[in-house]
């Protein structure tokens, strides 16, 4: 009875996203206040609803209810409660459902904290974030049901993948979809200015504090997945280059740039555009880094939850809103004319520059990521980019960086 509840919790709030994405954003351009008051309840009322589908699931973990699929697969009743819980989010289905709630849960942040923001850029941000929302609920609930029950339920689980049997499960997944969820509301906050057309100190003060939490939780999931990967998988050193270890590390490294970039917004109205290409970009990546991870398309120890079938549905994904965004800001982008103007020799200058740098470092480490791919689709040549391609090419930028930042 819990199991369905949830169920049928998740799907109503697929259905309030749906509305929360259409009716504020016709309201916003209609200037319809009613309309667009609908966009916070709708917000407020999706959270709850996804809190109580992922709660429901939690609850089928610690009570060890082996009629759901989902629990026979992952867990055991001889288990510590800490590997109940955590198993809750160490499988594919169940870690999308905390994906989805933590996008429920910034939208609802920034309904509840949104007081300042003007009405129709509001209403307009808590649309882009619910379609984001509707994305994950269509594919949880149409490809990666998690209450999918068995018929004949056996006495006991399977357990959860020894590998997983870890503190760091508690923690690392969570702070990592945090940080990688986050960088949604900066892309909502992007994508809202690119239609209402306008992005000003305003914009730049509202958007770097969702920027500055998805860095902060980005960086400590990293950190604590490099000291999973450390002890667990014995490499001898914390990072090494790995596929998914990149696919972290190349939004965190666009959002340190977004984060630099933002300050120039604020304090000058310069680098708009470009500020607002970089928080889509850096959204796009974190989707291409669930698309890696779970697609299995890119060889490495972290791949989790690999599904080839479901990891084009992810990819899909990823297209739609990188590429809708992109689309929306070749034709929009023009329109923002910067305002304020600085010297050769001045801290926005060193800002530039760092920008510069890290994009160019970002793009360094998706091609190094990529080739392998690349290679065989285009050459069929099979071959690995490791360890001295990344350190040779990244690490230059990385010292002429550090020589500018006392800047």
């Amino acid at each position: 009875m819990i199991a369905e509840l949830g169920h049928f919790a998740l799907i109503l709030a697929f259905m309030v996203a749906i509305v929360q994405s259409v009716v504020p954003m016709i309201g916003a351009q209609r200037r319809w206040s009613n309309w667009m008051a609908v966009a916070e309840p709708a917000a407020n009322l999706q959270f709850v609803l996804t809190a109580i589908s992922f709660a429901a699931l939690t609850y089928a973990f610690v009570v060890s209810d082996f009629s759901l699929q989902l629990v026979t697969l992952n867990s055991h009743s001889d288990k510590p409660m800490i590997y109940k819980i955590s198993g809750v989010w160490g499988n594919h289905e169940g870690s999308m459902l905390l994906w989805v709630l933590i996008v429920t849960l910034f939208g609802a942040m920034a309904a509840w904290f949104g007081g300042q923001l003007p009405p129709t850029l509001k209403a307009r941000v808590l649309s882009v974030q619910a379609l984001i929302g509707v994305a994950f609920f269509a594919f949880i609930l149409f490809t990666s049901n998690p209450f999918i029950r068995l018929e004949n339920p056996p006495f006991d689980g399977q357990d959860l993948n020894p590998l997983l049997q870890d503190p760091g499960l508690v923690f690392h997944p969570p702070f990592l979809y945090l940080g990688y969820v986050g960088l949604s509301m900066a892309y909502s906050f992007a994508v809202a200015a690119l239609i209402e057309g306008r992005v000003d100190a305003a914009w730049g003060r509202w958007v770097r504090p969702w920027t500055l939490a998805a860095w902060i939780f980005l960086t400590i999931g990293i950190a604590l997945g490099s000291w999973w990967a450390y002890y667990e998988l014995g490499w001898g050193g914390f990072w090494f280059w790995d596929p998914v270890e990149n696919a972290s590390f190349m939004p965190w490294i666009l959002t340190v740039a977004l984060l630099h970039s933002a300050i120039v917004v604020e304090k000058r109205e310069s680098l708009k555009s470009w500020t607002i290409l970089l928080a889509i970009l850096a959204f796009g990546f974190s989707l291409m880094g669930a698309f890696i991870v779970r697609s299995g398309i890119l060889t490495s120890v972290h791949a989790f939850a690999t599904d080839p079938a479901r990891g084009f549905y992810i990819l899909m994904i990823t297209a739609f809103f990188t590429g809708g965004g992109l689309t929306l800001y070749a034709f929009r982008a023009h329109g923002l004319q910067a305002r304020g103007v600085f010297s050769l020799a001045s801290r926005e200058t060193a800002l530039v520059m760092n920008n510069i740098l890290l994009a160019v470092a970002t793009f360094v480490v998706f091609i190094g990521t990529m080739w392998p791919l690349i290679a065989e689709i285009a050459f069929d040549r099979k071959l690995s980019v490791g360890p001295p391609f990344f350190n040779s090419a990244f690490i230059p930028f990385m010292v002429i960086l550090a020589l500018i930042l006392p800047v």
